[in-house]
């Protein structure tokens, strides 16, 4: 029999849906069918109805909120959504200086991500790297005058549309459960990190507008 395109010999794949288990697969030429599957597609425990939906919708906070969070800030302020990240991570340190390696950790991000684009934003000014004297490269980053204002001008279209596109959606009692469910998230992340034997990333810092000291973002 003549192989297809992906491989198959004219078999479907079995192939998960989302999470949901595989659906019925047809029958093999002369077979009946029936086969049970076995292996990891057998001990997998796929989501239930009510699971799947759950994580539908919240792929929706996954992949396209930071995907309209980071339209409207390369419209309103020309910059990246991971850009003012990493400027407002910068504001809110002492002297606005930070060691790349941390802010890696703070934004969560790679070291080699991070570099790419430090050198873009030190091209517009916006910060300044600087190696840090001993044994090692370590290397500084610090937030520029400059730099602080354009965080600064971004930091209110940034808290409007966190809130339009969030916040102000949702109930006072919503906004606790989401909390509740963004920390059992990272300790899961962090458990598995840490099991694997790396050490788990410093999630990134929230700045507020609290204690009288001036902030940048939400």
């Amino acid at each position: 029999m003549a192989s297809t395109a992906d491989g198959t010999n004219g078999r479907r794949r079995r192939r998960p849906q989302n999470g949901s288990a595989p659906g019925a697969t047809a029958p093999a030429e002369g077979g009946s069918g029936s086969e049970e599957p076995t292996g990891p597609v057998a001990e997998t425990r796929w989501l239930n109805e009510e699971e799947r939906a759950a994580w539908l919708a919240n792929s929706a906070i996954m992949i396209s909120l930071p995907a309209a969070l980071d339209a409207r800030m390369q419209r309103e302020a020309r910059l990246t959504f991971f850009e003012y990240m990493v400027l407002s991570v910068l504001s809110e340190q002492p002297a606005r200086t930070l060691q790349m390696s941390a802010l890696a950790a703070r934004t969560a991000a790679s070291l080699s991500r991070l570099s790419h684009v430090v050198g873009r934003l030190e091209k517009r000014g916006l910060l300044a790297r600087a190696r840090i004297p001993g044994s090692g490269r370590r290397t500084n980053a610090t937030l520029t005058d400059a730099g602080y204002e354009v965080v600064v001008a971004a930091a209110p279209g940034h808290v409007a549309a966190v809130r339009e596109y969030l916040i102000d959606e949702l109930e006072p009692h919503e906004l606790a459960t989401l909390r509740r469910i963004g920390a059992a998230v990272d300790s899961a992340i962090k458990r598995e990190q840490l099991g694997a034997g790396s050490a788990a990333p410093t999630p990134p810092e929230t700045p507020t507008t609290r204690g009288g000291r001036r902030r940048t973002a939400d």
